[in-house]
């Protein structure tokens, strides 16, 4: 394919992505096929003379997306949900054709210039203690991980070397084993100090942990990875109240800030815990501005060494969509969920099982777990809508989280009429069943 060519099929694969996206709607959003599918329909062994780009796309539709569960679909309330626009979109194009590995300044010097300064467009957004932004001469500064999973590893991995060498350096004689063997990690059922964990989207309270943590020298990480994008709005901002007291937080703006996967936003108030734990120079990497204080390699804040222009994706949807375009986003998934809230509360039958902060419903009906295991298998088989579960108080209970970008009332409300339906047939056939054995 020369540059001609990629022109032309360019624009065909635009207008394809464009034409899923809008259609997407029409689509059944979870796929009905086995495991082990897609093998059979394709060949044991790549071709040895090159395919069309024209049958390549005719497989994309004909072996591909019977297989894909539809994330964007306006019917998608799974999980959590998982960032796209089209800026973000433009944005990856252009870094695939830079094409830079930016694991140091001189590897690429935008690469790493504009990640700082996006990392602090984003943690002023947040209104961010002064101490994470990098600025021109901050001690602390943001970072884009891969994602929450990986700036929680490497945030244990960097208080783990502080604290030994803490140790070491007041009791020479300690030995590196002498010291692991005795560190400690505290966590809750929810993993480490969390801003809207995953199972209901209930939050710790920073402003009675942090002090604690403060007072006794004990490393802070907090994890916002879905609610953080919420906090660029002035009325959840307090929700962050307390992040002063932490040495490191992060947030996935891939999931909700309309960046496209991946792209998580980590901070710390001292980049040198990370360096310290992660600084590798062999002499290949070494470059003559790297000791300067002027700018960072971002090898050393991070597991892997290479690293994508991710922070373009950030320049191009925060200046396309505005804090505004974001803010307003945000505040429409909000209120569908609380129009799914409603519907749930006008029902009966139901009852919703967590305080509604964002956009993150859980429910189910009243009674046993067994029936509302009975009842997602019914909403998941019949593939109109897809949600999964989770266990709150020994209980099994649904969650309706709005997902995606195109979602609108009128989507929320044929989801609930479509539980409605299935719930009715459910609680029928139990009073049946009932019968038969009276």
């Amino acid at each position: 394919m020369n540059a001609s060519d990629f022109r032309r099929r360019g624009k065909e694969m635009v207008d394809y992505v464009a034409d899923y996206l809008e259609g997407i709607e029409g689509r059944q959003v979870y796929p009905d096929v086995q495991p082990g599918y897609l093998r059979p329909l394709i060949p044991a062994t790549a071709p040895q003379e090159p395919d069309t780009f024209e049958d390549i796309l005719q497989d994309v539709e004909k072996i591909i997306m019977p297989g894909v569960t539809h994330w964007h679909s306006p019917y998608f309330f799974a999980y959590f949900p998982t960032a796209s626009s089209y800026p973000a979109m433009l944005a990856d194009m252009l870094c695939g054709a830079i094409g830079c590995i930016g694991f140091s300044w001189a590897a690429s010097p935008a690469c790493t210039e504009l990640e700082t300064v996006m990392m602090d467009w984003l943690g002023k957004m947040l209104q961010l203690p002064e101490a994470f932004l990098a600025g021109e001469a901050g001690e602390g500064g943001g970072v884009i991980q891969g994602s929450a999973s990986e700036a929680t590893l490497v945030a244990l991995l960097a208080a783990r070397t502080k604290v030994t060498r803490r140790l070491q350096a007041a009791s020479p004689g300690l030995t590196q084993a002498a010291v692991l063997e005795k560190l400690v990690a505290y966590a809750s059922d929810q993993v480490v100090a969390t801003l809207g964990t995953t199972s209901c989207c209930s939050f710790d309270n920073l402003l009675e942990v942090g002090p604690i943590c403060h007072e006794e020298d004990i490393w802070l990480h907090v994890d916002a990875a879905y609610a953080g994008s919420a906090f660029i709005c002035p009325e959840f901002r307090h929700l962050l109240n307390g992040v002063e007291f932490a040495d490191s937080f992060n947030f996935n703006p891939h999931k909700w800030l309309l960046v496209n996967f991946d792209c998580s936003a980590m901070w710390v108030k001292r980049r040198t815990d990370l360096t310290g734990a992660f600084k590798l120079d062999p002499v290949y990497l070494k470059h003559s501005h790297q000791d300067s204080g002027l700018i960072t390699d971002y090898r050393h804040w991070q597991l892997p060494l290479g690293r994508r222009f991710r922070s373009l994706k950030m320049w191009f949807v925060f200046r396309m969509y505005g804090v505004k375009g974001l803010q307003a986003y945000i505040r429409k998934h909000v209120q569908l969920s609380h129009e799914f809230e409603a519907f749930v509360l006008q029902d009966p039958r139901f009852e919703v099982c967590a305080e509604v902060t964002l956009g993150l419903v859980c429910f189910r009906l009243k009674g046993s777990d067994g029936l509302n295991e009975a009842l997602l298998e019914r909403i998941n088989s019949a593939r109109k809508i897809h949600l999964v579960p989770c266990r709150l108080r020994g209980q099994f209970v649904l969650r309706f989280a709005i997902c995606s970008r195109k979602v609108e009332s009128g989507h929320v409300r044929l989801a609930w009429e479509h539980i409605q339906g299935l719930a009715a047939e459910l609680l029928a056939a139990e009073e049946g069943k009932a019968e038969i054995k009276s």
